[in-house]
């Protein structure tokens, strides 16, 4: 049986982030393989030294504590999801740790999520401890437009060093194109490869009886709440609010605290409708067959804008908006590209496997 180490964000206590590592876990061992998660969790130093390395900006570091004190105590349970339901090895806190875990496996597989974004570059996730075969499964550039050349040099010659690449977005693609001249496979966000039925069995289903809108939003906009008010007065439900910012948590509606990943599932599958700038509420409001308003958090001419995600997760599903939407088009479209990328995943990974 061939091992498979497996690369992504896995400590950024994100539901987006834990549900598609275990989600591609979930697709890979129901492939054959013995998929496991590499644990990495950076020490400080190994956060200064990238830092230093990859050319980053040190106010990301500066606006990365300062957001996890804003809403670190505004949900829980991930590391309780992460202990129960996904295999990972011991915890690697550095390069040299990484490179021994590597030893374990016989195909390196890093996505998705936006471990290859180029705006906090870390070439962990390129998998630059391993000379190990290495493919790329949907990780996300998250970006329209180019990096800065030094990083574009990075990336490229990081991205070469894979027997097969896909990426999730049709703009990545085509940034890799122009950046290393490869022509990436763009590919499903693994929790799609995952069907409803799957998902109902890790979900909560122990949620509000009632009719109720849940809002869960990244961004902090006022005009988000003017679209929840107009949505709440028009189909007559009650609001709920999953507390991601100091906003959503002073918009004056009734708070879902501490929320694990499977109670967010839940709440999403309890609620008549789903408001939310997410790329994974978004996602999973499709595969549950929810009323979704997705409003968008970056201005389209904005050069970091990640609304990419959101138009390519509309262009896999057939669909244009999430409101009204038909839903035989939306589970038809998931059921197509789950059975074209697990395809395009077993052939690069026996094509890479020695």
């Amino acid at each position: 049986m061939t091992r498979i180490g497996m690369m992504t964000f896995l400590h950024n206590d994100n539901y987006g982030s834990i549900l598609q590592a275990w989600a591609l876990q979930r697709k890979l061992t129901d492939m054959g393989f013995d998929a496991i998660h590499i644990d990495y969790a950076p020490s400080k130093q190994e956060k200064i030294r990238n830092l230093l390395l990859s050319g980053n900006s040190p106010k990301l570091i500066l606006e990365g504590i300062r957001k996890k004190s804003a809403t670190g105590k505004m949900h829980g349970g991930f590391d309780e999801f992460l202990k129960e339901h996904i295999r990972t090895t011991a915890p690697c806190r550095d390069h040299a740790a990484l490179k021994q875990a590597a030893e374990d496996f016989d195909v390196l597989v890093c996505g998705s999520d936006q471990i290859w974004s180029p705006v906090w570059l870390n070439p962990a996730y390129f998998l630059d401890f391993t000379d190990k075969p290495k493919v790329s499964y949907a990780p996300s550039l998250g970006v329209k437009d180019m990096p800065k050349r030094a990083k574009q040099r990075k990336i490229t010659r990081l991205v070469k060093r894979f027997a097969a690449v896909s990426v999730r977005e049709q703009e990545g693609a085509e940034l890799l194109k122009q950046m290393a001249g490869l022509e990436p496979a763009v590919m499903p966000d693994p929790v799609m490869l995952v069907p409803k039925d799957k998902w109902q069995t890790i979900m909560d289903a122990n949620v509000p009886q009632e009719k109720y809108i849940l809002c869960y939003f990244i961004g902090d906009n006022p005009c988000y709440w003017e679209t929840v008010a107009a949505i709440a007065e028009r189909e007559q439900c009650t609001v709920r609010v999953i507390p991601r910012t100091e906003g959503a948590r002073n918009a004056g509606y009734p708070l879902e605290e501490d929320v694990p990943p499977q109670r967010w599932l839940g709440l999403i599958g309890g609620a008549a409708h789903v408001v939310t700038d997410s790329f994974h509420g978004a996602t999973f409001s499709a595969i549950l067959n929810k009323e979704c308003t997705i409003v968008r958090r970056y201005r389209e001419d904005d050069p970091e804008s990640k609304n990419s995600r959101i138009d390519q997760l509309l262009r896999n599903l057939g669909v244009s908006s999430l409101n009204n939407a038909d839903w035989n088009v939306v589970n038809a479209n998931l059921a197509a590209k789950a059975e074209a990328a697990t395809a395009w995943l077993a052939n690069a990974i026996n094509q890479a496997a020695p």
